[in-house]
């Protein structure tokens, strides 16, 4: 839905022209990212308080806060899951697997071929990533204090969370059900220090029919595991106490130490072609968001970035074109089976509307009988369903109203220190 507000565009536009200064005129950039976020801090700052929804946000508080211990949950999850399909199968196999044909990067090399030159080196340019995305989003739910989205913000941000949660946890179902080589054969042996040979499952379920032929014919008619198993060297496994049972599905070395959590924090992107995008899911669940609360060009403009970045993807070899196509319809599928948490239709006229089909008859007769404080009674009561209710007290509200303003300006600040490289 469109808004008369187009400074919500203007700053989105400009934080991302700023932040592409980063590779044309690094001084530029020095000066002017400090300043952008500065005027955009100062000018949430100011105006917070005149916000007129905050026992709204109130009551969005709890979603919110479940979404986000949601998404963390299923990211936690994630990360065992990458690390898992990365180490199962031994860097040998992820050396000497080589990465599957993809029509969509011929399609690439073959453009490079025929555009003009400069047309290529926009493909190529690095002009959005996936914090750009997330920061994106974090300036349209932050809007709602300049009432260029609807109200609440946290019920935005709360959608938002859970979609991405359901992504991720259908992400990793997805890519530990059939593993696939890696678009890059050297990234696992460079990122991950995990064991050379397969885990004991690997060795027992998969080497020996990996590539023979007759053993799989065989396996497929008796359906059962025959075959020998070569041999290989032994499983390093720490003591973990109750975490023991991690051993297994992140295979750590002696070289790693001998702490879990140590392990977990040093996870980032997989090594496998993880099916499907998950940068990609991000930057589609924004686009959407963007689309529904906002709308207008800016909209349209983020979903071309949204299919710059997916080439990009595609032509720096971080993922296969499959995986790019697969996270744009999923993202957009799960956005839309998630608008009972927050939608940018209106509900008070819905309200409205159910409330005076409530009064209709009352409403009747009462004109009928010619009695106006009747009709007047009535007519509040169905401007009274459109309002929102006010459940707590005023002190409440302003501490939380202090406390929101406190942490959205400690994020911004977070967000600029950690994403100022890219």
């Amino acid at each position: 839905m469109p808004r008369a507000n187009a400074g919500l565009g203007l700053a989105a536009i400009s934080y991302v022209a700023v932040d592409y200064l980063r590779y044309v005129s690094p001084s530029w950039h020095g000066r002017l990212q400090p300043a952008l976020w500065a005027v955009l801090a100062l000018a949430a700052a100011c105006r917070a308080p005149f916000y007129r929804h905050w026992p709204l946000e109130l009551r969005s508080a709890i979603p919110f806060l479940v979404s986000l211990v949601f998404m963390l949950s299923a990211l936690l999850c994630e990360a065992l899951s990458v690390r898992f399909v990365t180490a199962v199968l031994g860097l040998d196999w992820h050396t000497s697997s080589p990465p599957l044909p993809d029509s969509g990067q011929w399609l690439l090399l073959f453009l490079n071929e025929k555009l003009p030159q400069v047309v290529v080196d926009i493909l190529r340019a690095h002009i959005i990533g996936l914090h750009h995305f997330l920061m994106l989003f974090v300036m349209l739910a932050f809007s709602v204090v300049f009432n260029s989205v609807k109200a609440p913000g946290l019920g935005l941000a709360a959608r938002y969370m859970f979609t991405m949660a359901i992504g991720r946890l259908l992400r990793a179902v997805t890519f530990v059900s059939t593993i696939l080589p890696s678009v890059r054969p050297w990234c696992a042996e460079v990122r991950f220090p995990v064991p050379y040979h397969p885990h004991p499952w690997v060795q027992k379920y998969y080497m020996p029919y990996a590539s023979d032929s007759d053993a799989i014919r065989k396996l497929i008619q008796i359906d059962m595991p025959y075959a020998i198993i070569g041999e290989y060297p032994g499983e390093y496994r720490p003591n973990w106490g109750r975490m023991n049972f991690l051993i297994d599905i992140l295979r750590p070395t002696v070289s790693e130490g001998s702490s879990w959590y140590q392990l977990l924090k040093k996870a980032g992107g997989g090594c496998n072609d993880l099916l499907y995008s998950g940068h990609m899911l991000v930057a589609v669940l924004t686009a959407m968001a963007w689309t529904e609360a906002y709308g207008g060009w800016t909209s349209a403009l983020i979903w071309i970035l949204v299919l710059h970045s997916a080439q990009r993807e595609i032509r720096e070899r971080h993922h296969y074109t499959v995986d790019c196509i697969v996270a744009i319809y999923v993202g957009i599928l799960l956005w839309r089976m998630t608008g009972f948490i927050w939608s940018a239709k209106d509900a008070t006229k819905t309200k409205r509307l159910a409330k005076l089909d409530e009064v209709q008859s009352r409403l009747i007769h009462a004109a009928k009988d010619s009695d106006i404080d009747e009709i007047r009674d009535l007519l509040k009561e169905v401007e009274r369903a459109g309002q929102e209710r006010r459940g707590s007290s005023q002190w409440a509200i302003w501490l939380f109203a202090g406390t929101t303003i406190t942490i959205s300006l400690i994020m911004v600040l977070l967000a600029f220190t950690l994403t100022s490289d890219g």
